[in-house]
């Protein structure tokens, strides 16, 4: 797994220098999955109940161009190095990913993100727990509060040449209080189309 490599922001990622000419771009959006389940077990290692975290997803051959003595911390046959930003606030993300606009430099995006799975079923729960008004703030209180949740977390990758991909963890909770709690790991482009929407217009000239 390619370490996640941590900067403390990405307006300028490379201190200013031009891209290094590589010819990896497209092999590296086709990867575009291999890097989501890196992002993802790179957040796992620190446990869960996190805020929202965001990643750069930056060439690797261009970050080692420009700066040789990161090939110790760096995968350097993985296309893309995903670069951990600033947390962002759980409680306006789509306001916060509004406001982000990568520089050219930047080859995709990242989010991963904790959330409540619910069975089909809940969906009247859910309508009778917000009330005729549809109260945002009931509605994730009820949600966090069904008897059937599951808690996850969400890693939504996307790429400049449209690329997408997503893993989504399930929390595990043990068979009994002496057993080992096992995540589940889920794979597919389309788990969450708006949230990938969201970030794809990040990339956006």
């Amino acid at each position: 797994m390619a370490p996640a490599w941590h900067h403390e922001g990405m307006d300028n990622p490379d201190s200013g220098a031009e891209p290094a000419a590589h010819d990896g771009t497209n092999i590296a959006t086709a990867n575009l999955a291999t890097v989501a389940r890196e992002v993802d077990e790179f957040v796992a290692a620190a446990g869960w109940d996190q805020p929202p975290q965001l990643f750069a997803l930056v060439p690797t051959a261009d970050l080692l161009a420009k700066q040789p003595e990161l090939a110790d911390r760096l995968d350097v046959d993985s296309p893309l190095t995903p670069v951990a930003q600033e947390s962002l606030p759980e409680s306006d993300l789509g306001d916060s990913l509004a406001k982000i606009a990568w520089p050219e430099t930047v080859e995709g995006c990242a989010l991963a993100h904790e959330i409540v799975v619910l069975p089909p079923g809940a969906e009247s729960d859910l309508e009778e727990a917000a009330g005729e008004s549809g109260d945002a703030e009931r509605l994730q209180r009820a949600a966090a509060n069904h008897p059937e949740r599951t808690e996850a977390r969400l890693v939504a990758a996307v790429s400049r040449d449209g690329t997408r991909a997503c893993v989504m963890r399930l929390r595990g909770t043990g068979d009994n209080a002496e057993s080992e709690p096992v995540d589940e790991v889920i794979e597919h482009p389309d788990l969450a189309p708006n949230l990938l929407d969201a970030l794809a217009a990040t990339l956006e000239p």
